[in-house]
């Protein structure tokens, strides 16, 4: 039954991810949809980790359902890739250093400002 959880978690996930991809899609050649929502997953991560999983006890299978299975279907590594590929591969060699190291820092930075607020939500 764990796994049917996590996988209707995961399809609610990539339904979210789809729609944000959606929502932001542009003609432009960065991929600004993929970005968002993997910045937006990096800081959600770690909220939950550290902060709302440490307040509101459930169980660890319950925690797996919501960040393997929804977290991480709604971000991507995946795309970060086959998208730098893509960047690269039409001469777009400074959009796509610059996707990379924003996935990278942006995602790092982020899941360090979803730890600190996590961390004051399971403080109070």
């Amino acid at each position: 039954m764990h796994y049917i959880y996590i996988g209707l978690a995961g399809a609610f996930g990539a339904m979210l991810r789809y729609s944000a991809g959606l929502l932001f899609m542009t003609d432009h050649v960065f991929p600004y949809a993929t970005l968002l929502v993997n910045l937006l997953g990096s800081f959600l991560l770690a909220w939950l980790t550290y902060g709302l999983f440490k307040k509101v006890r459930l169980e660890e299978k319950m925690k797996m359902v919501i960040t393997t299975g929804f977290v991480g279907s709604f971000t991507t590594f995946s795309a970060v890739s086959v998208e730098t590929v893509e960047l690269f591969q039409n001469q777009s060699m400074l959009l796509g250093c610059v996707y990379i190291f924003v996935s990278l820092v942006g995602g790092l930075g982020m899941s360090e400002i979803g730890f600190r607020v996590g961390k004051g939500v399971s403080e109070k």
